[in-house]
């Protein structure tokens, strides 16, 4: 009987362990999914090479905040989606790396990121990469530039969308994913993650809709996307326009520090 009740009371508990996982999944997925730091909205950005200030209002009254760094005589432009933690005051330090590469560089922050605000969305996230892919084809059309697109971690879904829609020079993704229900079965293997997940971020149903040359890169050490869900990403490519870069013990947040990364950065972005 003892033995009995120890069964029905760990059934009960293990139940209620599993509603409680499966609700705190569900209504706090975002804080899971994304890692954003304000910015004040006077807050003055202190950079060594030219920028300027976009700002964009959407439709539903969201205010997007970009920068858009600018060479003299550039040579490409890029544009940049970022991680899914931070803000624009350390991803412009962090492109500054492309714009030494006589490069015009556009880098965003999301919803709720730096200066940027407005309800977030799956749909509505997907609208604002829209948005900055039409303003960096525009400044790309004008200065007579080919547009690379380049996507990193959180980035890549949305530069997958992008370029899965629209003709651009090449696709860059560092560190990406297959989509965010494989990254959240890995961290959360006993749950019902499809029904439970708002956000897909399927990168792997727009990538094959890509027609330009795509590039992915990622670190067998990486402990936050796994090396292997960018294998699988790169496996569902189903055209021959695609590379694999392999960084030996690279991380998620240091593959710069890679030759073999810096390499083959300068092999796309000559």
């Amino acid at each position: 009987m003892r033995k009995l009740k120890f069964v029905f009371i760990t059934i009960f508990i293990m139940a209620n362990l599993y509603g409680v996982l499966s609700g705190a999944l569900y209504f706090f997925q975002e804080n899971l999914i994304f890692h954003p730091s304000q910015l004040p909205q006077e807050y003055e950005f202190n950079f060594d090479s030219a920028f300027t200030e976009v700002r964009h209002t959407t439709t539903d009254g969201a205010q997007l905040h970009g920068l858009h760094f600018t060479v003299d005589q550039p040579k490409g432009t890029l544009l940049y989606y970022h991680g899914n933690a931070g803000d624009l005051s350390r991803w412009g330090e962090i492109v500054q790396y492309f714009v030494q590469k006589d490069l015009n560089v556009i880098v965003m922050d999301y919803r709720n990121f730096g200066k940027s605000t407005g309800q977030m969305s799956e749909k509505v996230l997907y609208e604002d990469a829209a948005y900055w892919f039409a303003y960096a084809k525009k400044s790309a059309t004008e200065t007579q530039t080919p547009l690379h697109v380049y996507g990193r971690s959180l980035g890549t879904s949305f530069a997958t969308f992008v370029a899965s829609r629209n003709e651009v020079h090449q696709l860059i993704l560092e560190t990406p994913f297959y989509s965010i229900e494989d990254e959240a079965k890995t961290r959360f293997p006993i749950l019902p993650i499809r029904r439970l997940l708002q956000y897909k971020l399927a990168s792997y149903s727009f990538i094959n809709k890509v027609k330009a040359p795509i590039t992915i890169l990622h670190g067998t050490a990486d402990g936050v996307v796994v090396y292997e869900h960018g294998k699988k990403l790169y496996a569902a490519i189903a055209g021959d326009n695609k590379t694999f870069v392999t960084i030996p013990d690279g991380g998620h947040n240091d593959l710069i520090n890679f030759e073999e990364y810096r390499e083959a950065i300068d092999g796309l972005l000559p």
